[in-house]
């Protein structure tokens, strides 16, 4: 679809040729804005169905996405299996999107700050792209991630001493100087992770909450974002309310959204490292959605989503790192009826 960049900010627009994610003036992140309005949910035909409703690119069509929705032994909760996606987990959306552009406009490097599944994700198909990766990640990674990373996808890891956050900011630095694409929680990601709404609404239409993990908060607004277009275009759709999830080691974004005082900083004391992020990138637009169509965020302890964590290998075989089992905690949190149609979006599955 075509589309626009519009600064945040300072509300500087760029057109589509324009081969960055941050804005030139101010240096504040980007929002994409299509040339037209949706008002309907299209057909679920595979992740690349959705590309018509995707930034007008050059793509090539990996597989990816289309995950399944499978019902929990929790009677009313099903869950969204992220954990089938190429790298295991939802980072893919994004990731497929930001290599494709970087190809387009014709960068040979790609760099990105990560807590671990961003890093697998990018070096994942920049390898398939056939372009260099550089990844720059907190020094409280998961150590088997950093190795998997570097052996499996041939990717430049640099260890930051410092968190999320100050790995962010030397991403940044890296793609000035060494003109690489800036890759990461930034508007073409959001809009490759937004295809997971369509495919909630066309799998499971009566759905009224949806839980979701955060941490950069681009999942959840990219989320959000579509369930406000759909609202304001009057679309006869049934919106579900959508609950963010964050640690109480780490809840910047719930203090931000019960309190109204803007995202103040805060030092990621958490073992769920894919959520492990002390200023959300995201956090003021998906806070000002939330409100509008009603969501909510919530925070769960380490020790409850250790619990779901040993309960999901447990009852379903499978392995799920902590972050990727937090709403399933955050749903059993809140004590919701089994009579409430419920998804809890497992995350990632990577420990």
């Amino acid at each position: 679809m075509n589309y626009s960049l519009h600064c945040t900010a300072c509300n500087a627009v760029y057109g589509m040729e324009y081969k960055a994610q941050i804005c030139a003036k101010c240096g504040n992140i980007l929002e994409v804005e299509y040339s037209h309005m949706l008002s309907s949910v299209p057909s679920n035909s595979g992740f690349w169905g959705y590309e018509s409703i995707l930034p007008k690119g050059v793509y090539r069509h990996y597989e990816l996405g289309s995950t399944k929705l499978i019902p929990a032994h929790s009677k009313g909760l099903h869950l969204k299996m992220e954990i089938e996606n190429p790298t295991r987990s939802f980072k893919d959306r994004g990731s497929a999107i930001e290599v494709a552009k970087a190809c387009e406009y014709g960068f040979d490097e790609i760099v990105c700050a990560s807590t671990g599944n961003m890093a697998y994700s990018i070096s994942y198909y920049a390898k398939l792209y056939g372009i260099k990766s550089t990844v720059f990640i907190g020094g409280d990674a998961n150590k088997d991630k950093l190795r998997d990373i570097r052996e499996t996808h041939d990717a430049r890891t640099v260890k930051v001493k410092g968190d999320f956050t100050k790995a962010q900011s030397l991403a940044e630095k890296y793609s000035r100087k060494h003109s690489a694409f800036l890759a990461g929680d930034y508007c073409y990601r959001k809009e490759g992770q937004s295809t997971l709404a369509y495919e909630l609404l066309a799998q499971i239409p009566a759905a009224d909450y949806v839980f979701v993990p955060v941490g950069n908060a681009t999942l959840i607004n990219g989320i959000t974002k579509v369930f406000r277009e759909l609202k304001t275009s009057n679309a006869k759709i049934h919106i579900p309310k959508v609950v963010g999830v964050e640690s109480t080691s780490c809840n910047p974004l719930e203090k931000a959204f019960r309190t109204g005082v803007p995202i103040k900083y805060q030092k990621p004391r958490t073992k769920a490292d894919a959520i492990a992020v002390g200023l959300p990138t995201f956090a003021q637009p998906a806070i000002e959605d939330l409100h509008l169509i009603g969501g909510d965020v919530v925070a769960v302890t380490d020790k409850q989503m250790a619990v779901e964590q040993k309960e999901f290998y447990s009852e379903y075989g499978l392995v799920v790192e902590l972050a990727g089992v937090a709403s399933v905690a955050a749903y059993k949190k809140l004590g919701i009826s089994e009579d409430v149609a419920s998804v809890a979006i497992i995350s990632g599955g990577n420990v």
